[in-house]
């Protein structure tokens, strides 16, 4: 199973964050990372720009709206994410719970679906797991 790790902060957090050496927060955030790699759960991983640096896309209306961030709560915004594939959500709260984090920081911790969580007779959930095994014997050259 998949599972990604959404990380999430406070404004407490983001605080605490600015007043810890940037070399510290990287080697924290390292450690994890190898950790995960060496026991063969890591997927993928990345950390995200600010959110001034974002837009969101409003589908409200009838033309989507782009409007450039900031644009939520502290709370609100997505910081980074890893995908985790494990054996159970238990195993997911697990390496989640060992993420470097510190007072105010949080993660939400949600299962990735797979093609196997469709109908497997529909023409798009087929053709997405041919373009998936093309990806990745593309990937393997």
């Amino acid at each position: 199973m998949k599972f990604m790790l959404i990380m999430r902060a406070t404004d407490e957090a983001v605080e605490a964050y600015k007043e810890m050496p940037f070399e510290q927060v990287i080697e924290a955030m390292g450690k994890y990372n190898e950790s995960m790699m060496k026991a063969g759960v890591l997927v993928a991983g990345e950390g995200l720009t600010d959110a001034a640096e974002g837009f969101v896309v409003d589908f409200s209306a009838e033309k989507p709206l782009i409007t450039d961030g900031p644009y939520g709560e502290t709370k609100e915004l997505f910081n980074g994410f890893w995908i985790l594939e494990v054996s159970s959500r238990e195993e997911a709260a697990e390496w989640a719970s060992r993420a470097p984090l510190g007072r105010g920081s949080y993660l939400e911790v949600r299962r990735v679906t797979g093609v196997e969580d469709f109908p497997a007779d529909n023409e798009w959930i087929e053709k997405e797991a041919g373009w998936r095994e093309e990806q990745a014997q593309r990937a393997q050259q």
